[in-house]
C-alpha cells in the first residue's frame, strides 16, 4: 500500500509510518555495538565512505536511524542525528560550526543549561556570545552582522515569549550567520522551523517527542549537509549517541504526538482563560496560536505570575496532583517555582541575569483531566494567602 506522503497530515504520517521487517508495525530493537561485513569489499567500501551500511552504533544504529528517520519527516527536513541527551544535541551542534573567535547571538531567557555551556564551557575556550531580546533580534537588521551561529528559541525559557521566525531568519541570511532553534515547546505538531527560514532544528526529545517522562534524548534536524558535518565530526568524536533502547521509546512517543499535543494545548487554554481571571495573578506567559508566523498552536508549558497574596511556598506545597520537579512535557503535571531556580549555587543564572520575577511559576500541564487540575490548583491557592 503505498500513499503520496506530501497529501497526508503530520498526525498521520506518523501513525502510519513503516515499522520493521516482518510486518512488525513498530522497529524493532537492534541491541547491537556492532555490525559486521560478509566481505572484504564491503568492509573496505565501508571504511572508505562508499556505502552508509551500519558499522558501530555509536555511529549509527538501525533502531536509532528508524527514529531519525521519523524526526526529520515530523519537521520537514532532509536529515536527523539523535543524541543521549537535549545537551548533547546542542552543544554537540554548536560545536559543529562554532571555533574560538567566532560570535554566538542568542536569544535572552535561553534555556538554562544552554546559557551555561556558552558561559562555562565556550567563553573560555575564546567563543565570544552576546544576549539579545527578541525584539531586537526581530528589529534590528545589522544585529547579526559578523556572528556565526544565531541559537533561537521560540518561544524562549521561562517567560515564553514567541519569535517572528521568518523575519529574524532573514537578517541571519543577509549577514551569512547560520541559525539554530530549540524547537522543543512547540514541537513538529505546532512549528516547522526549517519551513520558515531557519537553518537547525534541535529537541530536547525528553520531553514531548517522548511524552512518557522515561527518556532522556536529544535530535537535531537539517539539511543533508548541515547533519553529516554534526554526524561526522562531533557526533563520532564527543560520542554522545542515542541508544537504541531510547529510539525504540522516542519513536513510541511520535506515534502519539499529534493526539497528545492538542490534549495539552486544550488543558492549557483552560488554564490561560482561568489564570487570567484570577485577581491575584498579575501575568500569564504563554502564547497561543498565531501569535506569531509559524505558530500553530500552544503546549503545555506556561507560566504566571503571583502578587504578594499569595505565599508561594505553601501554595506549592499544597498541591496534589502537581508535583514538584524540573523538567517538563510528559503525562504527569508538574510545577517549577521561579524562586527555587534563582536559588541554584553557583554561576549566576541566566534567570537572575534577564530579571525573572520571583515571583513567576512555571507549570507543566499533564494528561490529567482539566477540571480535576484546576481544582487542585483552586484548592492549593486558597489555602496559600499570605
Amino acid at each position: 500500500m503505498t500513499n503520496d506522503s506530501e497529501s497526508l497530515e503530520i498526525s498521520t504520517l506518523l501513525a502510519a509510518a513503516f515499522g520493521g521487517a516482518h510486518g512488525s508495525v513498530t522497529p524493532p530493537i537492534v541491541q547491537s555495538s556492532l555490525f559486521t561485513f560478509d566481505s572484504y569489499q564491503a568492509f573496505e567500501d565501508r571504511m572508505a565512505g562508499r556505502s552508509d551500511t551500519a558499522i558501530y552504533t555509536r555511529v549509527q544504529n538501525p533502531t536509532v536511524a528508524a527514529f531519525e528517520a521519523l524526526m526529520a519527516t515530523a519537521e520537514q527536513g532532509e536529515a536527523a542525528v539523535g543524541f543521549a541527551s537535549g545537551m548533547a544535541a546542542i552543544s554537540s551542534t554548536i560545536i559543529a560550526f562554532v571555533k574560538p573567535g567566532d560570535r554566538i547571538a542568542c536569544v535572552e531567557h535561553a534555556y538554562p543549561d544552554s546559557y551555561r555551556l556558552f558561559e562555562r564551557l565556550l567563553r573560555p575556550f575564546g567563543v565570544e556570545i552576546s544576549y539579545h531580546s527578541i525584539a531586537a533580534l526581530e528589529n534590528d537588521p545589522d544585529l547579526l552582522k559578523g556572528v556565526k551561529l544565531a541559537y533561537l528559541e521560540s518561544p524562549n525559557s521561562v517567560v515564553f515569549e514567541p519569535m517572528n521566525l521568518p523575519k529574524v531568519a532573514e537578517h541571519a541570511r543577509r549577514h551569512g550567520a547560520l541559525t539554530v532553534i530549540d524547537n522543543s515547546w512547540a514541537t513538529p505538531i505546532f512549528q516547522n522551523p526549517l519551513t520558515l527560514g531557519i537553518d537547525i532544528v534541535v529537541h530536547s526529545a525528553s520531553k514531548f517527542i517522548s511524552g512518557h517522562s522515561d527518556t532522556v534524548a536529544g535530535v537535531v534536524v537539517s539539511s543533508n549537509e548541515l547533519i553529516n558535518r554534526i554526524r561526522d565530526l562531533s557526533l563520532s568524536l564527543l560520542g554522545g549517541k542515542l541508544a537504541p533502547f531510547e529510539a525504540f521509546l522516542l519513536t513510541r512517543g511520535l506515534r502519539t504526538l499529534d493526539a497528545r499535543m492538542r490534549q495539552h494545548q486544550a488543558t492549557a487554554n483552560t488554564f490561560v482563560d482561568r489564570l487570567s481571571n484570577l485577581p491575584c495573578v498579575t501575568r500569564v506567559h504563554s502564547p497561543g496560536a498565531n501569535s506569531v508566523p509559524g505558530l500553530r498552536g500552544r503546549s503545555g508549558l506556561m507560566s504566571f505570575e503571583l502578587d504578594d497574596s499569595i505565599d508561594i511556598p505553601r501554595l506549592s506545597d499544597a498541591l496534589s496532583l502537581f508535583r514538584l520537579g524540573v523538567s517538563w512535557g510528559g503525562f504527569e503535571s508538574l510545577i517549577l517555582p521561579a524562586r527555587v531556580a534563582l536559588a541554584q549555587a553557583g554561576e549566576e543564572n541566566s534567570m537572575q541575569r534577564f530579571g525573572v520575577s520571583p515571583s513567576l511559576m512555571r507549570i507543566s500541564l499533564g494528561l490529567e483531566n482539566v477540571d480535576d487540575l484546576w481544582a487542585d490548583f483552586e484548592s492549593a491557592l486558597s489555602k496559600s494567602a499570605a
